[in-house]
């Protein structure tokens, strides 16, 4: 169970999702939904950012490249706010900006099962800190 802003408790973790593609965000969406998650979306840095700010969010999976405009602003915002996320690419694994090496990559195409275990593994990880 995962904590609101109102101090009451929802029944799964909330991913953010960041994808500018539609079908994509559509395709993780039912993948997350799937698997028991909450799933908010946007499709562009300065909405995510606005979410980052206003929603309780356990973990984030972020495009790296949002129409153009490199998704880093809302990486950076996660780090400050000690939110967990995972990077989603079809780019090739050093193309990230390099203080973001450590961060772990969801290769494109998503495949469930992956999906399942880098979130899991992004929560768990907050939850030990």
């Amino acid at each position: 169970m995962s904590a609101t802003k109102s101090g009451e408790t929802s029944p799964s973790p909330c991913v953010l999702v960041v994808e500018d593609e539609m079908l994509v965000a559509m395709m993780l969406e039912g993948m997350l939904r799937d698997l028991g998650y909450r799933v908010i979306k946007a499709a562009r840095v300065a909405k995510a950012v606005s979410l980052v700010a206003t929603e309780v969010i356990d973990v984030a999976i972020l495009d790296v490249n949002l129409a153009g405009e490199p998704s880093y602003r809302v990486a950076d915002e996660l780090l400050r706010r000690g939110i967990p996320f995972v990077f989603a690419s079809g780019y090739a694994p050093g193309s990230l900006r390099a203080d973001f090496h450590d961060i772990a990559v969801l290769r494109k195409p998503y495949l469930s099962h992956e999906v399942r275990q880098l979130v899991t593994s992004a929560i768990q990880s907050r939850n030990a800190a």
